[in-house]
Parts: structure tokens; C-alpha cells; sequence
């Protein structure tokens, strides 16, 4: 039992001191820092912004036209025959159902827009932190700017992720 214990406490030991030998180096960068300053955002941004507006207006203007048949039906309601009712009934439930299928579709399109046109952008902005990491010898970098960080002791390597990628 005693010897047991004793290769035990050699084995923990030995592993221990494996471990202590393997350094640690951690580094953090606020992710979003780097987006704001890498090439192409604003550019992305600007485009996405015009086919945001450009959406925005037709949207606009179908929903004014469904106003505009609304108030036309209210107006005349009391002159219209049950079978004229029940068509111009149907045509304002058809136009508010295309204008709800508009709004789905435009955000889908946006959606699919900003992964296009950002995807590019993160991925070199990965690649430059993955490249300053291994080039320096890192074992972890954390994201400041997910807010998960508990304590900072690491290094900051948002200066290096600039430098990577020629940015001031």
C-alpha cells in the first residue's frame, strides 16, 4: 500500500512538472477594434446602407398603396355592392400579404448581402490574428470585445494584428 502510494505520488509528481514546463502565453484583441479599422468596412458598409435605402423605399411605397386602396375602400364602402366588398377585400389582404412577404424576402437578401460582403474581411482579419499567434508564439488569444474576459493578463496583440496587416 505504501509503495502504491509512493508511485502515485511519482507519477503525479512527474506529471505535474510536465505541465509547469509547457508555457502558457495568452493574448487578447478586441475583435471589434479590428473591424473598424480594417480595409474594405466602410465600403461594405456604404453598400449595404444604399440596399438597406433601396428597400426601405419600395417597401415604402407599397405600403402607401395599400393605404391609398384602404382609404379608397373606406370611402366607398357604403356604395359598394357585397360582391365588389368581398374583391376589394381580397385585394387589400393580397397586397398586405405580398408587402409581409417583401419585408421577409428584403431582410433575407440583407442578411445574405452582409455575409458576402463581411465574410472576406473577417477572414483575413482571422488569418492576421491566427499568423501574430502562432509567429509569436501564443497557446490562447480571447476576444475582449465578446465581454467573457474575467482577468487580462495576456498580452494585447491588436498592435500586432495591425502591423500583420499594414494598418496604423
Amino acid at each position: 500500500m505504501k509503495k502504491t502510494f509512493i508511485v502515485i505520488a511519482m507519477a503525479l509528481l512527474s506529471l505535474g512538472t510536465a505541465f509547469a514546463q509547457k508555457s502558457v502565453k495568452l493574448g487578447h484583441i478586441d475583435s471589434n477594434e479590428l473591424l473598424k479599422i480594417m480595409p474594405g468596412r466602410d465600403s461594405a458598409q456604404a453598400q449595404l446602407q444604399r440596399e438597406m435605402t433601396e428597400l426601405e423605399d419600395q417597401l415604402k411605397e407599397m405600403q402607401m398603396e395599400l393605404q391609398n386602396l384602404y382609404n379608397d375602400y373606406m370611402a366607398k364602402e357604403s356604395q359598394m355592392s357585397d360582391l365588389i366588398k368581398k374583391t376589394k377585400q381580397s385585394e387589400l389582404q393580397d397586397k398586405g400579404a405580398r408587402i409581409e412577404e417583401f419585408q421577409k424576402n428584403a431582410q433575407l437578401r440583407l442578411q445574405e448581402s452582409e455575409k458576402a460582403l463581411l465574410t472576406p474581411i473577417i477572414d483575413r482579419a482571422k488569418d492576421a490574428i491566427r499568423k501574430v499567434a502562432k509567429d509569436n508564439g501564443y497557446t490562447y488569444i480571447f476576444d475582449s470585445a465578446v465581454g467573457v474576459t474575467l482577468y487580462e493578463s495576456g498580452d494585447d496583440i491588436l498592435p500586432l494584428v495591425k502591423k500583420e496587416l499594414g494598418l496604423n
